[in-house]
């Protein structure tokens, strides 16, 4: 199992960005700019080259796999003394031989310790003309240069290929080099398509790219409407870990990642809740300082390091002499850039454009750090939110740090306190958001078009079916709940019944149990065996119980359900905060969000121990709750 694993992570980012969805509406054809878009994506996306010129350089980004694969037959009898080494805790043997392998093979992308390129590196696509997707397709018919195709495929019912540019960069750089070289981009754009104007889709890395480009060159008013989604803004808590060799995977959130990115409607994580990685971690750890010398002067990388992070790991790995020009450069995007970004996006739109944010939350960092996250940049580094530790939220009652004009700006887990975003107004969180996964999500999808090619969409208020807080609808999450007559993860007087929906793709679910925490709540019972198909909901009344007259107060609703899987129990735990009168006093700080239903409650102890330590906990309280549901149905206890 953890083998797999591995090789599914290795591989997760290939597919997902080769699964085909479908647009799930069409935007009014009259409120669509005719601006063209340039798509600034994630991290290394670009590819890069050193020669004369691309057809006769080498191009040293991107991974050959039968080069991959020919170093490691040669390395196979070295490679299986250092796994045997591995059986008593030895991992210094493999990470020695993956560190001289690694070295080789990125030695072209080799930076100096002042963070200087030690080769001269050039982008194999540069201008307006060829980075135009239209031209890229007769150029590159295998897709090459074209980012974020499953994105653009869909863009392109609302635009032609040929207003769609491409932008390339060197990614090792820091992001202030790599935003003027956007801002290069966009004049080269403006003359190429005859527009005064252009809108931005930026992911990940790209989004801290754009948001340093607006900072730097907001004034020039050059954007209409910019799109950053699951934005690395201030660093990425991934880059800390690897850096720092301090990566400690968390399977189980591993395993929703590669479920959420394939989409697959199995439901694999509870499996290895007991289980850990330590192996993996170990050969990573230790292989990290063999390939420091190659990729740890990647100005970028230190531009990825949390502002908390970053003065301790440069003190830790970095010579002050020698990285004078990195660290001058990164400390610049820390202390001068970074602090600004907030102001001047807001200058941006109150010049007139349209700037937004959508991140991912309620996910730990995937390589160990302990944030509210979407599993590989946290949310306060995407939005400049202030965060409850992951695992825990804010304790019933808190207010939130900024008043901003009475609005409420608290989620409804209560994790995450949006006053103090870089754009309060104009950021959209969604809870299970992985990072990378907007396409594969309904809701982000329809929203990312809306904000892209339309102005309808000023701010999180414009449209009550963009609400800013909203739980995730990727397929793999199986089913959402909401209760009916209240915005989206909120409960006030006006419910009357909970509506559920499947939000598979494929597959029919039977719901077979419904649990509530912190509040007395029944509902009408599920009728057995019945079955939504995709896309179907079913509205259950409100029986029994009452909605305090409070606010400020956290709960949550489980879901359990069935489906014609491998795995088919299966259970969804969304949370909402109650709105409905005056705000409770708060106790203390932090609470726990570990969840209560029946069996929680009943196996304590070492009974909960043993079962966890067999990985049969998820699936034996699973199956009890869902007896004890239709137990307590048939007798009515």
């Amino acid at each position: 199992m953890k083998k797999f694993i591995a090789v599914l992570l290795s591989f997760v980012i290939v597919i997902t960005s080769c699964i085909a969805v479908s647009a799930s509406g069409r935007l009014n054809k009259d409120d669509i700019s005719d601006y063209p878009v340039i798509m600034v994506a994630g991290y290394s996306s670009s590819s890069l080259y050193i020669g004369d010129s691309p057809e006769t350089g080498e191009v040293i980004w991107g991974l050959n796999m039968d080069e991959v694969l020919d170093r490691v037959l040669k390395n196979i009898a070295e490679l299986g003394i250092g796994l045997g080494a591995m059986t008593v805790g030895n991992a210094e043997i493999i990470a020695a031989t993956l560190g001289r392998e690694i070295n080789s093979l990125f030695e072209k992308m080799r930076c100096n310790p002042d963070g200087t390129s030690v080769y001269d590196v050039k982008r194999v696509v540069v201008t307006a003309d060829e980075t135009n997707s239209a031209n890229l397709k007769v150029r590159f018919p295998n897709g090459e240069h074209r980012h974020e195709q499953n994105h653009a495929a869909e863009f392109e019912a609302y635009i032609n290929d040929s207003d769609i540019y491409n932008f390339t960069c060197d990614f090792r750089m820091g992001v202030e080099a790599c935003a003027i070289q956007l801002d290069e981009l966009i004049q080269d754009v403006k003359k190429h398509s005859g527009k005064d104007k252009v809108n931005i889709f930026a992911v990940s890395h790209g989004g801290q790219v754009t948001a340093t480009y607006l900072t730097l060159f907001g004034y020039k008013n050059d954007v209409d409407n910019a799109v950053l989604t699951i934005p690395a803004i201030g660093g990425a808590g991934i880059a800390y870990d690897a850096l720092n060799a301090c990566v400690e995977f968390d399977e189980e959130c591993l395993i929703r990642f590669i479920e959420h990115g394939t989409c697959t409607e199995e439901d694999y994580n509870w499996l290895v809740k007991a289980q850990q990685l330590g192996f993996i971690d170990d050969i990573l750890n230790a292989t990290i300082p063999h390939i420091f010398p190659t990729l740890g002067y990647w100005g970028s990388l230190w531009d990825f390091v949390p502002p908390e992070k970053y003065e301790q790991s440069k003190k830790d790995l970095l010579d002050a002499e020698e990285s004078a020009l990195l660290i001058e450069k990164s400390d610049r995007f820390h202390y001068e850039i970074y602090p600004q970004i907030g102001k001047k996006l807001q200058e941006c739109i109150d010049n007139g454009m349209n700037i937004s944010i959508i991140a991912g939350t309620g996910n730990r960092i995937v390589t160990g750090l302990n944030e509210n996250s979407d599993a590989i940049i946290t949310t306060t580094a995407s939005t400049g939110a202030t965060t409850a530790p992951y695992g825990e939220r804010f304790a019933d009652g808190y207010k939130q740090i900024n008043d901003c004009g009475g609005k409420n700006k608290i989620s409804p887990d209560m994790a995450i306190d949006a006053s103090t975003a870089y754009l309060p107004d104009n950021t959209w969180f969604v809870n299970g958001l992985f990072h990378g996964m907007t396409n594969w999500d309904y809701y982000t999808r329809s929203l990312v078009h809306t904000l892209l090619f339309t102005d309808n969409i000023t701010d999180v208020y414009s449209d009550p079916e963009y609400p800013q807080f909203r739980d995730t609808s990727n397929p793999s999450s199986a089913v959402y709940a909401e209760f009916s007559g209240c915005e989206p993860g909120i409960i006030d007087s006006s419910a009357d019944s909970l509506v559920i929906t499947n939000c598979c793709w494929e597959n029919d679910v039977s719901i077979s149990a419904i649990y509530c925490d912190g509040i007395n709540l029944q509902f009408e019972k599920v009728k057995p065996f019945e079955t939504l198909a995709p896309g179907e909901s079913v509205e259950l009344k409100i029986i029994g119980g009452e909605i305090p007259a409070v606010s400020a107060k956290s709960v949550s609703v489980t879901v359990y359900y069935t489906t014609k899987t491998l795995t088919p129990l299966g259970y969804r735990t969304q949370y909402f905060r109650i709105d409905n009168g005056d705000a409770v006093e708060k106790t203390e700080d932090f609470v726990s969000t570990e969840i209560k239903t029946p069996f929680d409650i009943v196996f304590v102890g070492p009974v909960k121990d043993m079962l966890r330590t067999l990985g049969l906990y998820e699936f034996v309280t699973m199956a009890l709750n869902i007896v004890y549901y239709w137990i307590n149905t048939v007798f009515a206890i």
